[in-house]
């Protein structure tokens, strides 16, 4: 560490260095930083140097003055008393500013590793200057920004849309679901069925089973139709109704067994003019009412074949009237009867029938009475409302797959739940394996893996295949309970389903 000696001038103004060795002293960290801190500020507050190139400066009288000296420090603070403190305000002659000289240069050991004040001119730290746009630049900044905004609003509208098109998707199929599907059906009446005897009782059956029914005129008199309320991602609630396809149409029973007459009568060739028959009343009705899918309806038939049974059973009999003359009676009678076009056979009827299914593809239904037929129209209603729901049930991908029974899906959850119910329905498709048996191997072995385990531990192939065949398999409960075992054949077939890699090997004859 290097030591500088006191500085001194001599009559020619020359300073001199003298270098004089002294022992190591321990100074405290506080004195330290107070000590650089003045010298700091010493030399900011240096005046220039003099043009013979020397640090320091004159004092009044002519003499050198050395920074850090005590000249220094005297004409320093003579200076600064004489410009009056203008830092507070007190006098309007501004000091003018000292530029520092540089520092006397010391050993690196002597400066600390950073500075401990800042200071310097202001010049010497120039702040940054501020960045100017030209027209172009700003409008083209604008127009960024602008399109990223549009863009976020599209992206948000985007989002909402995908979002009410997922509610109103999910409303769509609630809305299908039975139960709800009723809340959306309205049943359209004509107002001559309300007219018929006992007709009011299929409305008041609809509207106990809180249905929405109407009366409106109608193409065909006495039909009922449906208008469901359509419930879509495009189209918003109560806007739009659609007709469904199905109509059901009500036939009094005269008018009926006319038509049946007059079919008879035309298959046997002797109509006269033309007459309105079963056919020519749905070919009409078809006309009027084109796409929709009909039904007929009729009360009260078989009570007319009982009436016709018993009349014939209490019709009097005259002995006084010879045997002629009681068979002219019974032409004569059958006779006006079939004039008249209320006496039909059940064979007639049927024949009827049959040619109307296989001409129009149309059924007609019977019922006893007008009761009947008003909780046959509620349950056609339920029918026609559940009608979209059903359709896509229907539509599982496979045509042979069934969804009722043993056969049905099992659901598994994420934490494994429903996996030994899968294996037990594996095991069930076997031929000729009941429910118990498939319970009875999964009780030993709960999961594939296991049985796989067990067939890898056992020493021979015969071993392997009468592994299950001493399992128990208990049927029924209590006394009347019954004990088997699995068998070698059902043990044989598990184990080469477990174990053959032929994909087209076939068990039940393999062995």
């Amino acid at each position: 560490m290097r030591a500088f000696g006191p500085i001194a001038a001599n009559g020619a103004g020359v300073r001199t260095n003298r270098r004089q060795p002294r022992a190591l002293e321990v100074v405290p960290l506080p004195e330290r930083i107070k000590r650089r801190v003045e010298a700091k500020r010493d030399a900011a507050f240096e005046p220039p140097e003099p043009s013979g190139g020397q640090a320091g400066g004159l004092g009044a009288g002519g003499d050198l003055l050395v920074p850090g000296s005590r000249g220094w420090r005297e004409a320093l603070a003579s200076s600064e008393a004489a410009s009056g403190g203008s830092q507070n305000g007190t006098c309007g002659v501004e000091r003018p500013s000292l530029c520092p000289l540089p520092a006397p240069q010391s050993h690196p050991t002597d400066q600390p590793d950073t500075p401990l004040v800042s200071g310097g001119c202001p010049g010497t730290s120039p702040l940054p200057k501020k960045v100017k746009y030209s027209q172009k630049e700003r409008e083209a900044v604008c127009q960024a920004a602008w399109q990223r905004r549009k863009e976020r609003e599209a992206q948000r509208r985007q989002q909402e849309q995908e979002k009410e098109k997922k509610r109103a998707l999910a409303k769509m199929l609630k809305a299908q679901r039975p139960g709800e599907c009723q809340k959306y059906i309205t049943v359209v009446l004509h107002p001559a069925l309300l007219q018929v005897d006992s007709g009011g009782q299929i409305l008041s059956a609809l509207q106990a089973a809180n249905y929405s029914c109407v009366v409106e005129s109608q193409a065909v008199p006495c039909s009922i139709t449906w208008r469901r309320k359509t419930v879509s991602p495009q189209v918003e609630e109560g806007d739009e109704w659609t007709e469904e396809p199905n109509v059901l149409v009500l036939l009094r029973l005269e008018e009926f067994l006319s038509m049946v007459h007059n079919y008879v009568q035309e298959a046997q060739g002797c109509t006269e003019g033309q007459k309105e028959t079963l056919q020519s009343y749905v070919a009409h009705a078809m006309e009027q009412m084109p796409g929709k899918i009909l039904a007929l309806a009729v009360a009260g038939v078989e009570n007319y074949f009982r009436s016709l049974k018993d009349q014939s059973k209490k019709r009097p009999r005259q002995a006084a009237v010879s045997g002629n003359q009681e068979e002219e009676q019974r032409k004569q009678r059958k006779k006006d009867v079939k004039g008249s076009g209320l006496e039909i056979s059940r064979m007639d009827m049927e024949e009827a029938l049959v040619d109307l299914q296989l001409g129009k593809q149309v059924q007609v239904s019977f019922f006893e009475s007008w009761e009947e037929l008003g909780e046959f129209a509620t349950m056609f209603t339920k029918a026609v409302a559940e009608a979209p729901f059903k359709r896509q049930r229907e539509k599982t991908g496979f045509s042979f797959y069934l969804e009722k029974g043993w056969c049905g899906g099992v659901k598994v959850d994420h934490s494994g739940k429903g996996l030994l119910e899968v294996w037990k329905r594996q095991i069930q498709q076997f031929n000729r394996v009941s429910i118990e048996m498939a319970e009875a191997v999964v009780s030993v072995y709960p999961s594939p893996q296991l049985l796989s385990q067990a067939y890898s531990r056992c020493s021979s192939e015969r071993e392997q295949e009468n592994l299950l065949a001493n399992i128990p398999v208990r049927r029924g409960d209590g006394v009347t309970a019954t004990s088997r075992r699995i068998g070698p054949e059902l043990s044989r077939r598990i184990y080469l389903q477990m174990t053959s890699h032929d994909p087209d090997l076939y068990l039940d004859i393999t062995g």
